[in-house]
């Protein structure tokens, strides 16, 4: 008998079994961000103490960029890496204050995986918004395990989580873990590969870690090989360390046992230099007195390079890099997006252009020429936000042999790596090319940096709407209460939430002192509120745990302007509200 097989299904089954075998084709993708590790918190980079034997033996299969930069601290440097844009570009410039949230037109790495046909997943910190349209599963992660804001035990984390058995948010829902926070993420990641090897899925596995991040709390096993050696600054800091690395033991044989170490793109990298593996003079910017960091000057929040130079490393078999080679070219945290477009075949990125470049050439080995290159990185703010964004200040103009800080001191990078000695007076045409340099790109970055993202209510994708002070906007600058600490001391802060109205309607608008989770009377006598006309004070009932109104509203911006008055006029914004949007306005 002769089975009849029409052209259509024919095309159709070459068709779809070529786009098959393409899927299979492309690398899967694990990469690794931890947080406050900074170079030289690596025995495979001369950490004399500490010892991370998986991690070194990572460092001996990859390729290794060994004077890549990011930011000097946490939020700038996950913008800089989503988007492949400076972080001063994306609006995503400081960790708090309304300014940790990308603007509507930037497009995540995330985003631009899950269009091309990956699983996407999220494991870990994200520190771009904690409320909808800047979640991690409304950025492109079709999976997500995560904790809010910048760390365990800040204010929109959930409430009493202390790294061990904690409540973390599993898409959309808050679930409560067992378990050290780090093996968390790993465990969750490692089911997240499985789930999506076995069905023949490439994946895109993003697993940053909160640790080794502040407070400094690991099982003691981990920590007690550090304590007592007068060259550990921080043996909890050091242990929480020791956790990671076996957790990449764990990864890497899961990988293996699952038939897709090969082809799956394993990158290790850090987000700003180390927190607490040294002890500095003239913090953060002097030499270490404790502790190793390469040689460098400055640590965490500093310019200088020991802020923002991190180690970075790449593994991938079946892509034929260069393994067990140094890359010595300058390059950075934004130019893995390029990147990974060029080595995973991603097309249709939209959004403003990019500031990165393809590695590709440099992990191959090719030859190819790379060409100078100079790069940007500004502290807008400075440490603890004490300024608004200006030109030069907290400034840093990079090339491969040069770093002119603020304007006006210039160090040969070759020739001084520890930056000792300003030797601006001697090179004044270097001076004047990295100024110029400078100042085209403040007038790019300048409008972007003035400009607020806002938060949207009346979406059902999160309604209510929840906000913690984490996202006050304070203008022109300053930091809003950003621990559960300082919610239990009642700090007396003001500050508004920038908001979008996405449509007309009945909204009902909580407020609260303390998380709906741990709820507590408010310590006040009066409530106020304004918004979008509309405004309104009363007082407050004893032992009152929220305090609730009923608005009509129009669509569009609106700023969320609240506070607290206690029996002495002292006053305070709600720490914490929700948005609920009722129902629409009758035309």
């Amino acid at each position: 008998m002769r089975t009849a097989c029409s052209l259509p299904l024919v095309l159709a089954a070459l068709l779809f079994g070529g786009a098959a075998a393409i899927a299979a084709e492309r690398p899967n993708v694990v990469l690794i961000l931890t947080d406050d590790q900074g170079y030289g918190d690596l025995a495979c980079l001369g950490n004399p103490v500490l010892k991370t034997p998986h991690l070194d033996q990572l460092y001996a299969d990859s390729v290794r960029l060994t004077d890549f930069h990011v930011n000097p601290f946490c939020t700038p440097s996950r913008a800089a890496l989503m988007t492949g844009r400076s972080a001063s570009r994306t609006g995503a410039f400081r960790t708090s204050s309304g300014r940790t949230m990308l603007h509507p037109d930037e497009t995540t790495m995330a985003e631009l995986f899950r269009d091309n046909g990956y699983a996407t997943g999220i494991f870990g910190k994200w520190h771009l918004g904690d409320a909808y349209p800047h979640r991690p599963q409304d950025r492109g992660f079709t999976s997500s395990l995560w904790h809010h804001c910048g760390g365990l035990t800040q204010i929109s984390d959930y409430w009493g989580n202390d790294y061990f058995d904690d409540h973390y948010e599993q898409n959309g829902q808050y679930q409560k873990f067992t378990g050290y926070c780090t093996d968390v993420w790993f465990d969750n990641a490692l089911m997240f590969i499985e789930q999506h090897a076995r069905r023949e899925e490439p994946f895109f596995c993003y697993l940053p870690t909160n640790a080794p991040h502040g407070p400094f709390l690991v099982a003691e096993r981990y920590a007690a090989p550090y304590r007592d050696q007068p060259e550990a600054a921080n043996a909890e800091f050091l242990g929480m360390i020791a956790n990671i690395d076996e957790n990449i033991g764990k990864l890497r044989q899961r990988l293996q046992d699952l038939g897709v170490a090969e082809n799956t793109l394993l990158i290790y990298m850090t987000d700003n230099g180390t927190s607490a593996g040294v002890k500095v003079a003239d913090n953060p910017d002097g030499w270490p007195q404790v502790g190793f960091n390469a040689g460098m000057r400055g640590k965490k929040g500093s310019m200088y390079d020991g802020g923002h130079r991190v180690p970075c490393f790449v593994h991938w078999p079946k892509g034929k890099l260069a393994h067990g080679t140094d890359v010595s070219p300058l390059t950075a945290h934004y130019d893995w997006l390029p990147t990974l477009m060029d080595l995973c075949d991603l097309k249709g990125r939209k959004g403003p252009a990019l500031d990165g470049r393809s590695l590709a050439p440099l992990l191959r080995g090719t030859n190819e020429t790379w060409g100078p290159r100079t790069m940007i990185r500004q502290y807008q703010g400075g440490v603890f936000f004490r300024f608004a964004p200006e030109p030069w200040r907290e400034s840093l103009v990079m090339t491969k042999r040069w770093r002119l800080l603020n304007g006006r001191e210039l160090y040969d990078i070759a020739n001084d790596p520890g930056q000792r000695r300003d030797i601006a007076p001697q090179y004044p045409e270097v001076v004047e090319r990295l100024r110029k340099s400078y100042l085209a790109w403040w007038q790019e970055v300048e409008p972007r940096l003035a400009k607020p993202v806002r938060l949207h209510a009346g979406n059902q994708a999160e309604n209510p709407l929840r906000l913690t002070a984490q996202d006050w906007r304070l203008a022109p600058f300053g930091n809003p209460p950003t621990s559960q600490h300082a919610v239990r001391k009642l700090s007396g802060v003001e500050g508004p939430w920038m908001l979008e109205l996405e449509r007309a309607g009945t909204y009902v608008i909580t407020l609260r002192q303390f998380p709906l989770e741990a709820p507590q009377p408010i310590q006040a006598r009066q409530t106020w509120l304004r918004i979008a006309g509309y405004e309104v004070a009363r007082p407050l009932p004893q032992d009152a745990t929220n305090a609730r109104f009923r608005a009509t509203l129009p669509a569009g911006p609106a700023e969320l302007e609240t506070a607290f008055v206690d029996r002495d006029g002292k006053r305070t914004s709600a720490y914490f509200a929700e948005i609920l949007f009722i129902e629409a306005a009758q035309d």
